[in-house]
């Protein structure tokens, strides 16, 4: 069976053909660790997950990398307001970061570059492009010249003249041009910098990807993702720098991006102060929650975030849970059970089957087939006693706690404040605890 992704480069759903049957290539942009990764972030990186794991199921081998970018200006920005230096910064957010991987059962990548380490061969490619008249010095920055890359804005379907005007662009003095982007820019005395012909410095943000995709993928791949927020300039920017450097037709045939998470339909962001930080979930859901939330809504689509959405989740997961069987035997997943996924990621799709071989095994029917068809997509990873310790820790609350619990909705429900009533059930629905009003009183029991 086929693989069909939607390719943003070309606006339409195309079947996935890659460069090379022996090996597939796929980059997806990391994190740039300036502050602890939030909801948003854990997106792309359940989405692409699954994404690997099915081109793993498909081809013989599958090279995906996943930089991080551990110099930037967020970055020095935020270690000055921490009073700390960058590199102490950095090793912090990242160790968060790979921990919230591994919270969220997210294979390692193929590899896993740092910017900082490869400044290198983006002082190369900056060489590169002077060379070859693409880009300009000025004032000891670097800039390359949009207008001469013809095919600027094919990524985004819209001319260079749109995108300037709806677009944040820097500002300055040494450009010959408002819509040019920098490669290489100047450090003060007291910022991270390295040796270069145009004097002491570091690389433009979108410059870093370009370098190391070429280091690891080499100048051509097949598939290149990330969150829809990336697509311009970032990605845009990538195609220009890369194809007129490397002299190429190309750079990634395939360009995937996930849409964002939203509450109460707004984007999440921190200018309207809804950021969900995934460590703050670590000691209070199961990773596995967040993972299956994350694949509800199909990753073109935004996906609302909020409590009722984790409480399904989590009431699905733990009924998945009565079938498990610690001596089960991984089976092989037939391509009509991943149809769904073949089909651009349809993880929606997917549950859905899941769901269906969920009847069949509380019937005795394969269980073995339903627990590796949740593994396939990173769910069930725990055995089942891991899971029942979850939800004992999770409903670590008294009887006498319970009850004053309600004793206080009562009142606030009296008083007609519901949003304090509302308050409380939900705090004691994430204790595991569901209460029911009936017949004029209050009943409750564990989930």
């Amino acid at each position: 069976m086929d693989i069909y992704l939607t390719n943003n480069l070309t606006n339409k759903k195309e079947q996935f053909v890659p460069r090379d049957n022996k090996e597939v290539g796929m980059y997806v942009c990391g994190p740039t660790v300036y502050d602890d990764p939030h909801i948003g972030n854990a997106r792309p990186l359940v989405i692409f997950d699954i994404l690997y794991r099915l081109l793993k199921n498909k081809f013989k081998k599958v090279k995906y990398v996943r930089n991080i970018t551990d110099i930037d200006d967020k970055i020095i920005k935020s270690s000055q307001d921490q009073n700390i230096s960058t590199k102490e910064l950095t090793e912090k957010i990242t160790k968060s970061f790979l921990e919230d991987c591994s919270y969220l059962n997210c294979e390692n990548p193929s590899h896993q570059p740092k910017a900082t380490e490869h400044i290198d061969l983006m002082i190369e490619m900056i060489g590169e492009l002077l060379k070859k008249g693409f880009a300009y010095e000025n004032n000891k920055h670097v800039y390359f010249e949009v207008k001469k890359f013809s095919d600027y804005g094919k990524l985004s379907n819209k001319k260079l003249e749109d995108l300037i005007a709806g677009s944040r662009v820097e500002i300055s003095d040494n450009k010959q041009n408002s819509e040019d982007f920098v490669l290489w820019k100047p450090s003060k005395s007291h910022e991270p910098s390295w040796n270069s012909p145009w004097g002491k410095g570091r690389p433009g943000w979108h410059l870093e990807c370009s370098a190391m995709s070429k280091k690891f993928l080499g100048n051509e791949f097949d598939i290149h993702g990330g969150g829809i927020d990336l697509l311009f300039p970032h990605h845009e920017n990538e195609i220009a720098q890369s194809r007129c450097a490397n002299e190429t037709s190309t750079f990634a045939n395939y360009w995937v991006h996930n849409a964002f998470i939203t509450m109460s339909n707004e984007k999440m962001a921190k200018s309207q102060g809804n950021i969900l930080k995934i460590k703050s979930f670590r000691e209070k859901i199961s990773g596995q929650v967040l993972r299956l939330a994350l694949m509800s809504a199909h990753y073109k689509q935004p996906l609302d975030w909020n409590d009722k959405l984790l409480s399904e989740c989590e009431n699905t997961l733990d009924k998945w849970y009565r079938v498990y069987s610690n001596n089960f035997k991984i089976t092989k997943i037939s391509d009509e059970i991943l149809k769904p996924l073949f089909d651009d990621l349809n993880t929606p799709g997917y549950i859905a089957n899941l769901h269906q071989l969920y009847e069949k095994a509380s019937k005795g029917h394969d269980p073995h087939l339903f627990v590796s068809a949740c593994q396939f997509v990173g769910l069930l990873n725990e055995d089942y006693e891991n899971w029942q310790q979850y939800k004992k820790d999770k409903a670590s609350i008294n009887e006498n706690d319970i009850l004053n619990k309600i004793e206080l909705r009562n009142k606030a429900r009296k008083n007609k404040d519901y949003e304090e009533a509302d308050r409380i059930r939900n705090e004691l629905l994430d204790k595991g605890v569901l209460i029911e009003d009936k017949d004029g009183k209050t009943i409750w029991k564990f989930k």
